[in-house]
């Protein structure tokens, strides 16, 4: 099992516990296990393995959590687990994942209806059985039944994290057969989009590389689909189906050109180079010559083909980087040599969304601060929530002062590093704002958040939003569209009327990296880079490996055209201080 498949099982104990009514810090125990195993670097299964002892040092894994993760390792099953479930029907886990659906609703619609599948909710909204119970009504029905249109047409497809945590361990196994000389992942996980149907892998090896054999055993396989001399493909235990092909070296390249995409670039590729005398395929680039006199068939010579680079230039273009590859402008700019120098992950200095043990993470202030340090930053901003958020802990102002004393302390004694004073501060429904202008100013950075009231009309959002930043008290507004990837659609809103509201106050647009939101998406960071509006990129890390995820924001970011100079966190602290002065 991988870290992800262990954190679910935490997840799934948490949530029955809710249901159930259980004890609410032992349901923040499980919850915390499953943030912490999910974000850990290193395979569980390796830390077993080699000592369990070691589980001991991770904060957040107590006794008990500690013995299932055995368990778990060692028998594949959690006992624990396994009785919730018998005890409990195992569709109410189904029904959380219909948006707006927590675990009390569920509880509720158990208790009082007999629901326990998404199906019976279905019928029983449908019906206008759902109406007469506490805190609904209508319009509680009509949005659970778009929830439920979304649900199903998000079914058999993966959260991009989710499908990465899969692959890139077999990415590995894969690296690790004698005589295979490269590995590579194509389709829409090369490309980085934010949600995956399933994952294409490309192979270069020596002729007698067992690499069909060792791929269809590979342990976390549930089934082979089918298994050929140079292409197999199978379902893997978490649903995911993965194809595996075989290539000569002579063709690498354009194959990989060819399978990762996407459909509509490829075809304005293999357009343009048809009117070149060109033909493009998976096998390379080949000049097209009309049949001799007589013959029926012409032939075709090879050009390229070993890398994508080559691809490209017979066609007259430099190396489109894959997360453009989207045929909206990107070959038009290649032509004109106007292609963006895409952000990277190492242009990154800081991040400027962090919470600590103060408020809902795992890690203290020091923590957070350590393994920022050990990742070569030159910064974190420590952004609590503020206290409208009560199941996330909040601080009110005096607990805000508190920790301004602490990190004006930490900040005494450290050198080339610095802790930002910071909050996330709640936007209320009105647009004002859950801290008082005298806390604000106190600090160095603010980010306003959307956390309540989702229902709202796309005007009063943006009036709602417009109205908090007109008060010139932030800097930065958080994950702009409140979506969760796969799980809730965004919030109403103008993007466009948003971000000239932020150009006039001078606020930024956060890109938040947390793999389920990514939010502002792809397009929204494209549109903040035609209007001019800067972005930050953050991890709204609740444990200090979720520092991690800031590759998720910056390669959403190179999907959406941005350079370093869009970035505010890729300049040194001094000018992150300069730009973040509130007038």
């Amino acid at each position: 099992m991988e870290n992800v498949d262990i954190a679910k099982i935490f997840e799934d104990i948490a949530d029955l516990l809710e249901i159930k009514k259980e004890n609410p810090f032992r349901v923040r125990s499980y919850k915390n296990a499953a943030l912490v195993i999910g974000g850990l670097p290193e395979s569980v299964r390796s830390i077993v393995e080699r000592d369990e002892k070691e589980l001991e040092n991770i904060k957040g894994i107590g006794k008990s959590i500690h013995e299932k993760i055995v368990e778990i390792i060692r028998t594949g099953k959690c006992k624990f687990h396994d009785e919730l479930l018998k005890e409990l029907p195992p569709g109410l886990l189904e029904l959380l994942e219909v948006s707006g659906i927590g675990p009390k609703k569920v509880q509720l619609l158990y208790e009082k209806l007999g629901i326990k599948s998404v199906d019976q909710l279905e019928k029983a909204a449908k019906d206008g059985k759902l109406r007469d119970l506490p805190h609904m009504g209508e319009k509680t029905e009509e949005k659970i039944l778009k929830a439920i249109g979304e649900l199903k047409s998000r079914k058999g497809r993966f959260r991009l994290s989710l499908a990465l945590s899969y692959a890139e361990p077999l990415i590995e196994y894969l690296k690790k057969i004698p005589g295979v000389a490269q590995v590579e992942p194509a389709g829409s996980l090369r490309r980085w989009k934010d949600t995956i149907g399933d994952v294409d892998i490309l192979v270069t090896c020596k002729k007698d590389a067992p690499v069909m054999d060792r791929f269809v055993k590979y342990p976390d396989v549930k089934e082979v689909i089918a298994k050929g001399d140079t292409k197999s493909t199978v379902m893997l235990r978490s649903n995911l189906q993965v194809d595996v092909r075989m290539l000569d070296e002579k063709s690498f390249g354009a194959a990989l050109q060819y399978f990762t995409g996407s459909k509509a670039h490829n075809i304005a590729i293999r357009d343009r180079a048809k009117k070149m005398g060109l033909k493009i395929s998976e096998y390379g680039v080949f000049e097209e010559k009309p049949a001799p006199e007589g013959f029926n068939q012409g032939t075709e010579k090879w050009l390229a083909g070993r890398t994508e680079e080559d691809v490209y230039k017979a066609v007259g273009l430099p190396f489109i980087p894959p997360e453009l590859r989207e045929n909206m402008g990107e070959i038009e700019a290649a032509e004109k040599g106007k292609l963006p120098r895409l952000i990277e992950v190492h242009d990154i200095k800081g991040d400027l969304h962090v919470h600590t043990s103060e408020s809902d993470g795992i890690h203290t202030l020091e923590e957070m601060a350590a393994y920022a340090m050990q990742k070569g930053y030159e910064y974190i901003a420590v952004t609590e929530h503020s206290k409208a958020v009560g199941i996330a802990h909040g601080l009110d102002e005096a607990r805000v002062f508190k920790q301004i004393k602490e990190i004006d302390k930490m900040n005494s004694h450290l050198k080339s590093f610095k802790i930002l004073k910071g909050t996330e501060v709640d936007i209320k429904a009105d647009g004002s704002l859950d801290h008082d202008e005298e806390v604000l100013k106190q600090l160095d950075v603010v980010v306003g958040a959307v956390h309540s009231k989702f229902n709202m009309s796309a005007e009063e959002m943006t009036d709602r939003i417009e109205k908090a930043m007109s008060t010139r008290l932030i800097n930065i507004i958080a994950h702009p569209t409140g979506r969760i990837v796969g799980a809730r659609e965004p919030y109403p809103v103008d993007m466009k009327r948003l971000m000239q509201a932020a150009k006039k106050y001078n606020v930024m647009l956060e890109l938040n990296s947390y793999p389920d939101r990514l939010d502002l998406n792809d397009s929204h960071c494209r549109l903040a880079r035609d209007m001019g509006v800067m972005v930050t990129i953050s991890t709204d890390s609740h444990n200090r490996q979720h520092l991690d995820y800031i590759r998720f924001g910056v390669h959403t970011a190179r999907r959406g055209w941005l350079e370093k100079k869009d970035v505010l966190n890729t300049r040194p602290l001094k000018e992150v201080m300069k730009l973040l002065k509130r007038e």
